[in-house]
């Protein structure tokens, strides 16, 4: 089903805790998106990009403003939007395989986790086959990472969100899960909307990039990216699409 996801008028503030002052980490958001887009989200920390993934997530609410799936207003947590954090959350008691295979199970799609051909291919694309009987705790942190986006995926959510999804991975792996990540979306059609802090990967695998400023939290521009998929990192649009970004993010004397 087509999905298309509102936000009208979204703020959040939060109470400190040592005293009266309010820290408002996002205001007045107003933004329509649909199936089939990639969002990257990018910005400096502290610019609400993890609090905006939350609200989607219904994990928190907003203290102005309404978020609605479908013309249907988001009040909690639903098995129909997915989100990986930046830490993996993964359950120390079950194995690679039975991690990855569990979240079918918690969606509530069928009786049964997902099928051994679908971990099966999972585990293929994130390159731990070799794993697959071993526990979080025998794996490096880039590894976890690896399972858990893997579990994320996996279940095929109407709308993944994804908090700095790649973060912990070397470069050369970061860049093949980029091009997996992007392989299954093209398959679901889903909604993907990703934190990220590389402005390349932004234009890599964004359809559209909101750049972000803090104090408070917001929406400074939208870009949208026109540049087909597999997309070539040294071409000139794509450099471009770089400075232009750089310079919104106050970066732009650093690029030559």
């Amino acid at each position: 089903m087509a999905v298309v996801l509102k936000l009208d008028g979204v703020s959040k503030s939060f109470a400190r805790v040592e005293t009266t002052d309010i820290t408002t980490a996002l205001t007045d958001v107003n933004l329509e998106m649909h199936s089939g887009e990639f969002i990257s989200l990018v910005g400096t920390s502290g610019c609400g990009k993890s609090t905006m993934l939350r609200l989607i997530a219904g994990l928190i609410m907003p203290t102005t403003g309404r978020l609605t799936v479908n013309g249907e207003e988001i009040h909690g947590p639903d098995t129909s939007r997915g989100m990986m954090f930046q830490q993996h959350t993964l359950f120390p008691w079950l194995t690679v395989e039975r991690n990855i295979a569990f979240a079918d199970t918690m969606r509530g799609k069928a009786r049964e986790p997902a099928s051994r051909a679908e971990v099966d291919r999972m585990l293929k694309v994130i390159g731990l086959e070799s794993f697959r009987n071993d526990y979080p705790a025998q794996l490096s942190g880039g590894m976890q990472q690896r399972v858990a986006l893997a579990r994320s995926l996996i279940s095929k959510p109407d709308i993944l969100l994804l908090d700095e999804p790649l973060g912990a991975l070397d470069s050369f792996t970061r860049m093949n899960m980029q091009d997996e990540i992007l392989n299954l979306w093209k398959e679901n059609r889903q909604l993907v909307i990703m934190v990220t802090h590389d402005v390349d990967e932004a234009i890599y695998m964004g359809t559209r990039v909101f750049v972000m400023e803090p104090h408070p939290g917001r929406i400074n521009n939208i870009i949208d990216i026109d540049l087909e998929y597999p997309r070539n990192r040294a071409s000139s649009k794509f450099v471009e699409y770089r400075r232009q970004i750089l310079d919104m993010l106050h970066f732009g004397q650093k690029v030559d």
